[in-house]
Protein backbone atom coordinates (compact mmCIF):
# COMPACT_ATOMS: atom_id res chain seq x y z
CA UNK A 1 0.00 0.00 0.00
CA UNK A 2 1.37 3.53 -0.91
CA UNK A 3 1.64 5.70 1.89
CA UNK A 4 3.41 9.15 1.03
CA UNK A 5 3.78 12.68 3.31
CA UNK A 6 4.59 15.98 1.56
CA UNK A 7 7.69 16.70 2.83
CA UNK A 8 7.64 19.32 0.27
CA UNK A 9 5.41 21.21 2.21
CA UNK A 10 5.37 22.77 5.33
CA UNK A 11 1.52 23.51 6.84
CA UNK A 12 1.30 26.63 8.71
CA UNK A 13 -1.88 25.76 10.34
CA UNK A 14 -1.38 27.20 13.68
CA UNK A 15 -0.45 30.21 12.03
CA UNK A 16 -4.17 30.36 10.55
CA UNK A 17 -5.57 29.14 14.26
CA UNK A 18 -8.31 29.12 15.64
CA UNK A 19 -6.76 31.67 18.47
CA UNK A 20 -6.65 34.39 15.86
CA UNK A 21 -3.26 34.81 14.21
CA UNK A 22 -4.87 34.31 11.08
CA UNK A 23 -3.78 35.71 7.45
CA UNK A 24 -6.45 37.70 8.11
CA UNK A 25 -5.69 39.19 11.55
CA UNK A 26 -1.88 39.90 9.90
CA UNK A 27 -3.31 41.62 7.55
CA UNK A 28 -4.76 43.80 9.82
CA UNK A 29 -1.44 45.22 11.32
CA UNK A 30 -0.90 45.80 7.93
CA UNK A 31 1.06 42.31 6.68
CA UNK A 32 4.50 41.50 7.24
CA UNK A 33 6.83 43.72 6.14
CA UNK A 34 9.65 43.02 3.73
CA UNK A 35 12.11 44.89 6.40
CA UNK A 36 11.65 42.32 8.71
CA UNK A 37 8.36 41.00 9.26
CA UNK A 38 7.09 44.70 10.73
CA UNK A 39 9.79 44.33 14.00
CA UNK A 40 12.26 47.39 13.33
CA UNK A 41 13.73 48.59 16.47
CA UNK A 42 13.72 52.37 15.70
CA UNK A 43 12.53 55.37 13.31
CA UNK A 44 15.72 53.88 11.30
CA UNK A 45 14.46 50.95 10.12
CA UNK A 46 13.13 51.02 7.21
CA UNK A 47 15.48 53.57 5.41
CA UNK A 48 18.70 51.14 6.41
CA UNK A 49 16.92 48.59 5.20
CA UNK A 50 16.24 49.73 1.70
CA UNK A 51 20.04 50.88 1.73
CA UNK A 52 21.00 46.91 2.09
CA UNK A 53 22.74 44.98 -0.58
CA UNK A 54 20.58 42.19 -0.52
CA UNK A 55 22.28 38.17 -1.25
CA UNK A 56 23.20 37.35 -4.62
CA UNK A 57 20.59 35.43 -6.53
CA UNK A 58 22.20 32.64 -8.04
CA UNK A 59 19.21 30.11 -10.01
CA UNK A 60 19.74 26.41 -8.65
CA UNK A 61 19.25 24.50 -12.33
CA UNK A 62 20.06 21.07 -11.87
CA UNK A 63 17.03 20.05 -12.65
CA UNK A 64 14.32 20.36 -14.45
CA UNK A 65 10.60 20.34 -13.46
CA UNK A 66 7.40 18.59 -16.25
CA UNK A 67 5.12 21.59 -15.48
CA UNK A 68 7.41 24.85 -15.28
CA UNK A 69 6.41 27.88 -13.00
CA UNK A 70 6.40 31.32 -14.26
CA UNK A 71 6.98 34.56 -12.27
CA UNK A 72 3.32 35.15 -11.37
CA UNK A 73 3.63 32.53 -8.50
CA UNK A 74 2.57 29.47 -10.50
CA UNK A 75 4.68 26.50 -8.22
CA UNK A 76 6.92 24.13 -10.65
CA UNK A 77 5.31 20.58 -10.82
CA UNK A 78 7.37 17.72 -10.41
CA UNK A 79 5.64 14.33 -11.16
CA UNK A 80 8.59 11.42 -10.55
CA UNK A 81 11.46 12.74 -8.45
CA UNK A 82 14.70 13.59 -10.29
CA UNK A 83 18.24 11.35 -10.18
CA UNK A 84 19.04 13.19 -7.07
CA UNK A 85 22.69 15.42 -7.61
CA UNK A 86 24.93 16.72 -5.20
CA UNK A 87 24.78 20.58 -3.48
CA UNK A 88 27.29 20.41 -1.38
CA UNK A 89 30.78 18.84 -0.87
CA UNK A 90 30.87 17.82 2.68
CA UNK A 91 29.86 17.42 6.09
CA UNK A 92 28.84 20.47 7.51
CA UNK A 93 29.17 20.18 11.19
CA UNK A 94 32.41 19.04 13.20
CA UNK A 95 30.15 18.76 16.39
CA UNK A 96 26.54 19.37 18.31
CA UNK A 97 24.38 22.01 17.47
CA UNK A 98 21.18 23.38 19.41
CA UNK A 99 18.17 24.44 17.63
CA UNK A 100 14.60 25.19 18.24
CA UNK A 101 11.72 24.98 16.03
CA UNK A 102 8.10 24.33 15.82
CA UNK A 103 5.75 21.05 14.26
CA UNK A 104 2.64 21.07 12.76
CA UNK A 105 2.69 17.25 12.87
CA UNK A 106 2.33 14.58 15.65
CA UNK A 107 5.26 14.57 17.64
CA UNK A 108 7.97 12.24 16.27
CA UNK A 109 10.15 10.02 18.83
CA UNK A 110 12.66 11.51 19.99
CA UNK A 111 16.72 11.75 18.45
CA UNK A 112 17.47 8.22 21.26
CA UNK A 113 14.60 6.56 19.89
CA UNK A 114 14.22 7.83 16.86
CA UNK A 115 16.58 5.93 14.17
CA UNK A 116 16.05 8.79 11.03
CA UNK A 117 17.04 11.50 13.53
CA UNK A 118 20.10 9.69 14.07
CA UNK A 119 20.89 8.91 10.49
CA UNK A 120 20.08 12.46 9.86
CA UNK A 121 23.00 13.14 12.70
CA UNK A 122 25.72 11.52 10.85
CA UNK A 123 24.68 13.13 7.23
CA UNK A 124 25.60 16.38 9.01
CA UNK A 125 28.47 15.07 10.94
CA UNK A 126 26.93 16.36 14.22
CA UNK A 127 24.35 15.80 16.68
CA UNK A 128 21.51 18.12 15.37
CA UNK A 129 19.89 18.49 19.12
CA UNK A 130 16.58 20.29 18.02
CA UNK A 131 14.24 21.21 20.73
CA UNK A 132 10.77 21.25 18.94
CA UNK A 133 7.29 22.63 19.97
CA UNK A 134 4.23 21.77 19.23
CA UNK A 135 1.91 23.24 18.09
CA UNK A 136 -0.87 23.47 20.71
CA UNK A 137 -1.92 25.89 23.54
CA UNK A 138 0.49 28.87 23.69
CA UNK A 139 3.18 26.66 21.93
CA UNK A 140 6.12 28.79 19.68
CA UNK A 141 5.55 32.46 21.35
CA UNK A 142 5.70 31.22 24.83
CA UNK A 143 8.25 29.17 24.93
CA UNK A 144 10.32 31.41 22.83
CA UNK A 145 9.85 34.15 25.57
CA UNK A 146 10.99 31.53 28.20
CA UNK A 147 13.83 30.67 26.48
CA UNK A 148 14.65 34.30 25.71
CA UNK A 149 14.06 34.88 29.13
CA UNK A 150 16.79 32.41 30.43
CA UNK A 151 19.02 34.15 28.56
CA UNK A 152 20.71 30.25 27.53
CA UNK A 153 19.83 30.25 23.87
CA UNK A 154 20.24 27.71 21.63
CA UNK A 155 22.53 28.32 18.65
CA UNK A 156 19.80 28.51 16.22
CA UNK A 157 16.03 30.19 16.89
CA UNK A 158 13.73 30.36 14.42
CA UNK A 159 11.96 33.69 13.97
CA UNK A 160 8.33 33.39 13.24
CA UNK A 161 6.46 36.22 11.09
CA UNK A 162 3.31 36.35 13.00
CA UNK A 163 2.72 35.25 16.27
CA UNK A 164 2.92 38.10 17.58
CA UNK A 165 6.22 38.17 18.85
CA UNK A 166 7.40 41.62 20.47
CA UNK A 167 10.53 44.00 20.50
CA UNK A 168 12.01 41.85 17.54
CA UNK A 169 14.51 44.53 16.42
CA UNK A 170 16.32 45.33 19.72
CA UNK A 171 15.78 41.61 20.72
CA UNK A 172 17.59 40.71 17.72
CA UNK A 173 20.66 43.58 18.23
CA UNK A 174 20.73 42.45 22.12
CA UNK A 175 21.06 38.09 21.43
CA UNK A 176 21.74 37.43 17.73
CA UNK A 177 24.53 37.88 15.42
CA UNK A 178 24.22 40.34 12.57
CA UNK A 179 24.75 38.02 9.39
CA UNK A 180 25.26 40.83 7.13
CA UNK A 181 28.82 40.32 6.53
CA UNK A 182 28.58 36.69 5.74
CA UNK A 183 25.46 36.89 3.14
CA UNK A 184 25.22 40.35 1.91
CA UNK A 185 26.08 40.57 -1.64
CA UNK A 186 28.40 38.06 -3.66
CA UNK A 187 29.66 36.96 0.22
CA UNK A 188 26.31 34.51 0.43
CA UNK A 189 28.12 32.58 -2.87
CA UNK A 190 30.08 30.88 -0.35
CA UNK A 191 26.82 29.34 0.53
CA UNK A 192 25.42 28.05 -3.03
CA UNK A 193 21.81 26.68 -1.74
CA UNK A 194 21.68 30.04 0.39
CA UNK A 195 22.44 31.72 -2.82
CA UNK A 196 19.48 30.02 -4.85
CA UNK A 197 16.85 31.72 -2.39
CA UNK A 198 15.16 34.16 -4.25
CA UNK A 199 15.43 38.56 -3.00
CA UNK A 200 11.71 38.67 -1.98
CA UNK A 201 12.77 35.37 0.52
CA UNK A 202 15.75 37.19 1.75
CA UNK A 203 13.79 41.07 2.69
CA UNK A 204 11.51 39.32 4.97
CA UNK A 205 14.98 38.17 6.97
CA UNK A 206 16.25 42.15 6.93
CA UNK A 207 15.63 44.53 10.13
CA UNK A 208 16.94 47.35 10.76
CA UNK A 209 19.26 47.28 7.30
CA UNK A 210 21.06 44.22 8.56
CA UNK A 211 20.20 39.88 7.99
CA UNK A 212 19.68 38.39 11.09
CA UNK A 213 18.98 35.03 9.38
CA UNK A 214 18.37 32.57 6.73
CA UNK A 215 14.91 32.98 5.46
CA UNK A 216 12.53 30.14 5.13
CA UNK A 217 10.64 29.82 1.50
CA UNK A 218 6.79 28.99 1.66
CA UNK A 219 4.74 28.97 -1.05
CA UNK A 220 3.47 32.28 -2.44
CA UNK A 221 -0.24 30.91 -2.18
CA UNK A 222 -2.54 32.22 0.50
CA UNK A 223 -5.07 29.72 2.12
CA UNK A 224 -7.33 27.43 0.52
CA UNK A 225 -10.62 25.59 1.93
CA UNK A 226 -11.04 22.03 0.75
CA UNK A 227 -13.01 18.68 1.91
CA UNK A 228 -12.88 15.12 0.59
CA UNK A 229 -14.64 14.48 -2.53
CA UNK A 230 -16.46 11.44 -1.37
CA UNK A 231 -18.01 13.83 1.95
CA UNK A 232 -19.17 16.68 -0.39
CA UNK A 233 -20.19 14.34 -3.29
CA UNK A 234 -23.24 14.26 -0.98
CA UNK A 235 -23.88 17.68 -2.30
CA UNK A 236 -22.80 17.63 -5.66
CA UNK A 237 -19.28 18.92 -4.64
CA UNK A 238 -17.75 21.86 -2.35
CA UNK A 239 -17.93 24.38 -4.99
CA UNK A 240 -20.46 26.52 -5.29
CA UNK A 241 -21.98 29.08 -7.69
CA UNK A 242 -22.82 31.59 -5.29
CA UNK A 243 -23.47 31.95 -1.39
CA UNK A 244 -26.44 31.14 -1.42
CA UNK A 245 -25.58 27.44 -2.91
CA UNK A 246 -22.78 27.31 -0.72
CA UNK A 247 -24.82 28.14 2.66
CA UNK A 248 -27.44 25.06 1.34
CA UNK A 249 -24.67 22.79 1.00
CA UNK A 250 -22.92 23.21 4.05
CA UNK A 251 -26.43 23.14 6.33
CA UNK A 252 -27.06 20.19 4.50
CA UNK A 253 -24.03 18.41 5.49
CA UNK A 254 -24.14 19.42 9.05
CA UNK A 255 -26.21 17.04 11.76
CA UNK A 256 -25.27 18.17 15.17
CA UNK A 257 -27.52 14.81 16.50
CA UNK A 258 -24.86 12.83 14.14
CA UNK A 259 -21.68 14.79 15.21
CA UNK A 260 -21.36 15.79 11.31
CA UNK A 261 -20.33 19.35 10.79
CA UNK A 262 -18.96 21.19 7.39
CA UNK A 263 -16.63 23.33 9.31
CA UNK A 264 -14.02 23.82 11.18
CA UNK A 265 -14.11 25.94 14.15
CA UNK A 266 -11.85 28.38 12.68
CA UNK A 267 -13.45 31.36 11.91
CA UNK A 268 -11.55 34.03 11.35
CA UNK A 269 -10.02 31.36 8.45
CA UNK A 270 -13.20 30.68 7.03
CA UNK A 271 -14.23 34.65 6.95
CA UNK A 272 -10.80 35.00 5.39
CA UNK A 273 -12.37 32.26 2.45
CA UNK A 274 -16.09 34.09 2.47
CA UNK A 275 -14.52 37.90 1.97
CA UNK A 276 -12.77 36.85 -1.46
CA UNK A 277 -15.55 35.63 -2.74
CA UNK A 278 -17.10 39.08 -2.46
CA UNK A 279 -14.15 40.84 -3.72
CA UNK A 280 -12.58 42.27 -0.84
CA UNK A 281 -9.11 43.35 -0.99
CA UNK A 282 -5.83 41.29 0.49
CA UNK A 283 -5.57 43.34 3.45
CA UNK A 284 -5.22 46.71 2.29
CA UNK A 285 -6.93 48.08 -1.28
CA UNK A 286 -5.08 51.22 -3.42
CA UNK A 287 -7.18 53.67 -4.40
CA UNK A 288 -6.54 55.71 -7.59
CA UNK A 289 -5.06 58.76 -5.09
CA UNK A 290 -2.37 56.29 -3.88
CA UNK A 291 -4.24 55.98 -0.10
CA UNK A 292 -4.97 52.94 1.03
CA UNK A 293 -8.13 51.81 2.58
CA UNK A 294 -8.03 48.44 5.15
CA UNK A 295 -9.89 45.23 4.76
CA UNK A 296 -12.31 46.11 7.63
CA UNK A 297 -13.31 49.51 6.17
CA UNK A 298 -14.99 47.58 3.44
CA UNK A 299 -18.68 46.73 2.67
CA UNK A 300 -17.48 43.52 1.47
CA UNK A 301 -15.89 42.89 4.95
CA UNK A 302 -18.98 43.39 6.88
CA UNK A 303 -21.07 41.51 4.43
CA UNK A 304 -18.64 38.70 4.81
CA UNK A 305 -18.77 38.96 8.84
CA UNK A 306 -22.68 38.74 8.54
CA UNK A 307 -22.15 35.97 6.52
CA UNK A 308 -20.02 33.52 8.51
CA UNK A 309 -22.07 34.20 11.71
CA UNK A 310 -25.44 33.03 9.65
CA UNK A 311 -23.52 29.69 9.31
CA UNK A 312 -22.62 29.60 12.94
CA UNK A 313 -26.14 29.93 13.67
CA UNK A 314 -26.67 27.09 11.41
CA UNK A 315 -24.81 25.22 13.43
CA UNK A 316 -21.94 24.52 10.87
CA UNK A 317 -19.05 24.78 12.87
CA UNK A 318 -17.60 21.85 14.97
CA UNK A 319 -18.64 23.18 18.62
CA UNK A 320 -14.58 22.56 20.03
CA UNK A 321 -12.36 25.09 19.12
CA UNK A 322 -9.59 22.99 20.23
CA UNK A 323 -10.03 20.36 17.99
CA UNK A 324 -6.65 19.49 16.86
CA UNK A 325 -7.51 16.68 14.93
CA UNK A 326 -9.00 18.37 11.71
CA UNK A 327 -7.34 16.32 9.09
CA UNK A 328 -8.19 12.88 10.55
CA UNK A 329 -11.53 14.36 10.85
CA UNK A 330 -11.76 15.50 6.94
CA UNK A 331 -10.45 11.79 5.95
CA UNK A 332 -12.82 9.72 7.64
CA UNK A 333 -16.42 12.05 6.92
CA UNK A 334 -16.68 13.67 10.61
CA UNK A 335 -15.53 17.10 8.96
CA UNK A 336 -16.51 18.43 5.91
CA UNK A 337 -14.26 21.06 5.14
CA UNK A 338 -11.25 22.93 6.98
CA UNK A 339 -8.70 26.32 5.97
CA UNK A 340 -5.09 25.21 5.26
CA UNK A 341 -2.05 27.18 3.98
CA UNK A 342 -2.52 26.98 0.06
CA UNK A 343 -3.15 24.38 -2.48
CA UNK A 344 -0.67 21.98 -2.27
CA UNK A 345 -1.62 21.12 1.41
CA UNK A 346 -4.11 18.22 -0.39
CA UNK A 347 -1.08 16.22 -0.95
CA UNK A 348 -0.73 15.49 2.92
CA UNK A 349 -4.29 14.24 3.47
CA UNK A 350 -2.75 10.84 1.35
CA UNK A 351 -0.03 10.41 4.49
CA UNK A 352 -3.52 9.29 6.53
CA UNK A 353 -5.81 7.79 3.87
CA UNK A 354 -3.75 7.04 0.79
CA UNK A 355 -6.78 7.15 -1.14
CA UNK A 356 -7.58 10.62 0.06
CA UNK A 357 -9.19 12.79 -2.83
CA UNK A 358 -9.30 16.30 -1.71
CA UNK A 359 -11.23 18.95 -3.30
CA UNK A 360 -10.18 22.93 -3.10
CA UNK A 361 -12.71 25.50 -3.18
CA UNK A 362 -12.02 28.09 -6.19
CA UNK A 363 -13.73 31.82 -4.76
CA UNK A 364 -17.37 31.91 -6.19
CA UNK A 365 -19.15 35.25 -6.91
CA UNK A 366 -20.92 35.88 -4.09
CA UNK A 367 -23.90 36.98 -6.02
CA UNK A 368 -23.43 36.22 -9.06
CA UNK A 369 -22.30 39.62 -10.44
CA UNK A 370 -19.41 40.27 -7.66
CA UNK A 371 -15.94 39.41 -9.17
CA UNK A 372 -14.31 37.40 -6.61
CA UNK A 373 -10.42 37.62 -5.28
CA UNK A 374 -7.82 35.27 -4.30
CA UNK A 375 -5.60 36.43 -1.41
CA UNK A 376 -1.53 35.36 -2.70
CA UNK A 377 0.50 34.65 0.72
CA UNK A 378 3.88 36.60 2.00
CA UNK A 379 5.77 33.65 0.84
CA UNK A 380 7.68 32.97 3.68
CA UNK A 381 7.43 31.88 7.37
CA UNK A 382 10.30 33.80 9.13
CA UNK A 383 14.10 33.12 9.34
CA UNK A 384 16.33 31.27 11.74
CA UNK A 385 18.62 33.58 13.43
CA UNK A 386 21.88 32.80 15.30
CA UNK A 387 22.90 33.77 18.49
CA UNK A 388 25.90 35.73 19.22
CA UNK A 389 29.24 34.12 18.91
CA UNK A 390 32.60 33.80 17.21
CA UNK A 391 33.36 33.83 13.22
CA UNK A 392 34.25 30.31 13.20
CA UNK A 393 31.40 28.81 14.77
CA UNK A 394 28.96 31.73 12.39
CA UNK A 395 30.64 29.96 9.04
CA UNK A 396 29.93 26.01 10.44
CA UNK A 397 26.63 27.17 11.53
CA UNK A 398 26.24 28.84 7.99
CA UNK A 399 27.09 25.29 6.30
CA UNK A 400 24.69 23.68 8.24
CA UNK A 401 21.56 26.02 7.33
CA UNK A 402 22.76 25.53 3.79
CA UNK A 403 23.02 21.76 3.59
CA UNK A 404 19.26 22.13 5.26
CA UNK A 405 18.23 24.56 2.63
CA UNK A 406 19.29 21.89 -0.11
CA UNK A 407 16.64 22.69 -3.33
CA UNK A 408 14.56 19.89 -4.41
CA UNK A 409 16.13 16.89 -6.63
CA UNK A 410 19.54 17.09 -4.24
CA UNK A 411 20.11 13.87 -2.03
CA UNK A 412 20.32 16.54 1.03
CA UNK A 413 17.06 17.13 -0.13
CA UNK A 414 16.03 13.36 -0.26
CA UNK A 415 17.92 13.17 3.10
CA UNK A 416 16.04 15.73 4.43
CA UNK A 417 13.03 15.17 4.05
CA UNK A 418 12.89 11.37 3.20
CA UNK A 419 15.80 9.70 5.13
CA UNK A 420 17.87 7.03 3.53
CA UNK A 421 16.42 4.37 1.26
CA UNK A 422 15.67 0.47 2.85
CA UNK A 423 15.10 1.99 5.97
CA UNK A 424 13.03 5.03 6.16
CA UNK A 425 11.45 4.92 2.30
CA UNK A 426 10.67 2.76 -0.45
CA UNK A 427 10.78 3.67 -4.48
CA UNK A 428 7.91 2.80 -6.23
CA UNK A 429 7.93 2.05 -10.15
CA UNK A 430 8.23 5.65 -10.91
CA UNK A 431 11.90 5.75 -8.74
CA UNK A 432 9.38 8.56 -6.35
CA UNK A 433 10.11 8.08 -2.45
CA UNK A 434 7.57 6.59 -0.38
CA UNK A 435 7.53 6.72 3.32
CA UNK A 436 7.14 3.04 4.60
CA UNK A 437 6.17 2.36 8.42
CA UNK A 438 8.93 4.06 10.12
CA UNK A 439 9.19 6.92 8.22
CA UNK A 440 5.61 7.33 8.81
CA UNK A 441 6.40 6.35 11.94
CA UNK A 442 9.54 8.87 12.43
CA UNK A 443 9.28 11.58 10.01
CA UNK A 444 6.38 13.78 9.96
CA UNK A 445 7.17 15.32 13.14
CA UNK A 446 10.65 15.89 12.63
CA UNK A 447 10.38 16.99 9.14
CA UNK A 448 8.01 19.58 9.37
CA UNK A 449 10.31 20.86 12.22
CA UNK A 450 12.91 21.03 9.98
CA UNK A 451 11.52 23.13 7.14
CA UNK A 452 9.89 25.41 9.55
CA UNK A 453 13.75 26.42 10.18
CA UNK A 454 15.33 25.66 7.19
CA UNK A 455 13.84 25.63 3.14
CA UNK A 456 14.42 25.89 -0.30
CA UNK A 457 12.39 27.30 -2.82
CA UNK A 458 9.23 25.52 -2.86
CA UNK A 459 7.90 22.93 -5.51
CA UNK A 460 4.76 21.08 -6.16
CA UNK A 461 5.36 17.48 -5.31
CA UNK A 462 3.40 14.44 -4.70
CA UNK A 463 5.47 11.58 -4.97
CA UNK A 464 3.62 8.51 -5.81
CA UNK A 465 0.58 10.51 -6.93
CA UNK A 466 1.12 12.88 -9.96
CA UNK A 467 -2.38 13.44 -10.38
CA UNK A 468 -2.32 15.08 -7.26
CA UNK A 469 0.34 17.55 -8.69
CA UNK A 470 -1.57 18.09 -11.49
CA UNK A 471 -4.33 18.91 -9.61
CA UNK A 472 -3.00 21.64 -7.22
CA UNK A 473 -0.74 23.06 -10.60
CA UNK A 474 -4.22 23.20 -12.83
CA UNK A 475 -5.81 24.92 -9.57
CA UNK A 476 -3.20 27.18 -8.75
CA UNK A 477 -3.16 28.77 -12.39
CA UNK A 478 -7.33 29.10 -11.26
CA UNK A 479 -6.69 30.82 -8.22
CA UNK A 480 -3.94 33.23 -10.20
CA UNK A 481 -6.51 34.81 -12.73
CA UNK A 482 -7.92 36.31 -10.18
CA UNK A 483 -5.38 36.88 -7.60
CA UNK A 484 -4.01 40.02 -5.28
CA UNK A 485 -1.11 40.44 -3.51
CA UNK A 486 -1.39 42.72 -0.11
CA UNK A 487 0.12 46.04 -1.65
CA UNK A 488 1.95 46.43 1.88
CA UNK A 489 4.19 44.09 1.02
CA UNK A 490 7.38 45.65 0.71
CA UNK A 491 6.44 48.63 2.56
CA UNK A 492 7.02 49.37 6.35
CA UNK A 493 5.56 51.20 9.13
CA UNK A 494 7.35 51.64 12.22
CA UNK A 495 3.95 52.52 13.85
CA UNK A 496 3.01 48.61 13.09
CA UNK A 497 6.27 47.06 14.54
CA UNK A 498 5.52 48.84 17.75
CA UNK A 499 2.32 48.67 18.20
CA UNK A 500 1.17 46.19 15.08
CA UNK A 501 0.01 42.85 17.17
CA UNK A 502 -1.10 44.80 20.17
CA UNK A 503 -3.79 46.70 18.59
CA UNK A 504 -5.11 43.93 16.23
CA UNK A 505 -5.99 41.37 19.04
CA UNK A 506 -8.80 43.18 20.03
CA UNK A 507 -10.06 43.89 16.68
CA UNK A 508 -9.71 39.55 15.96
CA UNK A 509 -11.72 39.00 19.25
CA UNK A 510 -14.56 41.26 18.40
CA UNK A 511 -14.58 39.32 14.93
CA UNK A 512 -14.95 36.16 16.75
CA UNK A 513 -17.47 37.84 19.35
CA UNK A 514 -19.79 39.10 16.16
CA UNK A 515 -19.42 35.75 14.41
CA UNK A 516 -20.25 33.23 17.79
CA UNK A 517 -23.10 35.33 18.39
CA UNK A 518 -21.33 37.26 21.90
CA UNK A 519 -21.79 40.28 19.51
CA UNK A 520 -23.63 42.07 16.84
CA UNK A 521 -22.20 43.27 13.96
CA UNK A 522 -22.93 47.05 14.77
CA UNK A 523 -20.52 46.60 17.54
CA UNK A 524 -17.74 46.26 15.11
CA UNK A 525 -17.86 49.75 14.00
CA UNK A 526 -17.07 51.01 17.42
CA UNK A 527 -13.79 48.44 17.60
CA UNK A 528 -12.45 49.71 14.00
CA UNK A 529 -12.64 53.31 15.35
CA UNK A 530 -10.65 51.99 18.58
CA UNK A 531 -7.97 50.61 16.38
CA UNK A 532 -7.44 53.71 13.89
CA UNK A 533 -6.99 55.84 16.93
CA UNK A 534 -4.60 53.22 18.67
CA UNK A 535 -2.35 53.00 15.74
CA UNK A 536 -4.33 51.97 12.35
CA UNK A 537 -4.24 55.47 11.32
CA UNK A 538 -0.55 56.00 11.87
CA UNK A 539 -0.33 52.71 10.37
CA UNK A 540 -1.85 54.07 7.43
CA UNK A 541 -0.13 57.09 6.81
CA UNK A 542 3.24 55.53 7.11
CA UNK A 543 1.91 52.38 4.67
CA UNK A 544 1.19 55.31 2.15
CA UNK A 545 4.51 57.02 2.43
CA UNK A 546 6.04 53.74 1.87
CA UNK A 547 3.79 52.38 -0.96
CA UNK A 548 5.76 50.45 -4.05
CA UNK A 549 4.71 52.88 -6.82
CA UNK A 550 3.92 49.93 -8.99
CA UNK A 551 1.17 48.63 -6.28
CA UNK A 552 -2.27 47.97 -8.79
CA UNK A 553 -4.93 50.18 -7.83
CA UNK A 554 -7.74 48.14 -6.47
CA UNK A 555 -11.76 48.53 -7.65
CA UNK A 556 -13.91 48.16 -4.71
CA UNK A 557 -17.32 46.61 -5.91
CA UNK A 558 -20.41 47.44 -4.93
CA UNK A 559 -21.86 44.97 -2.13
CA UNK A 560 -25.40 44.92 -2.14
CA UNK A 561 -27.22 45.28 1.24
Amino acid sequence: MKRSINSVGVSRRNFLGLAGISVAAVALTGTLSACGGGNGANDGGAKASKSLTLPTYKEFTAVVAELPGNADGLEAGFLTMPEPVASTQSKPLTGPVSVLSETFELMAPAMPDNPFWQRLNSALGGEFNMQIVEDIGDGYPAKFATILAGDTLPDLMWIPPNQGLPNVGPMLEAKFEDLTPYLSGDAVLEYPNLAALKPDSWRTAVVNGKIWGAPIPSTPFGQVMLGSKKTWAKVDGLNAKDADEFFDKVKELSNPGKQQYALEPAYINVLNIVNQCLGAPNGWAVNADRSLTHQYETDAYLAGLEFVAKLFAAGAFYPDVNMTNAKTRIVNGSLGAMVVSGPRDVGSFRALDPNADMEILVPFSFDGTLKPTYNMGYGTVGYTAFKKTDEKRIKEQLALVNWLSAPFGTEEYLAKNYGVKGKDFDLDAEGNPILNADGLKNLPGVVSALNIMSAPERVNFNPGYPQVTKYVYETEKKLLEFAWRNPTNGSYSDTNAKVGPKIAKPMTDKVVDIITGRAKVSDFAEALKRWKSAGGEKIREEYQADLNPDAPVFTQQTVSK
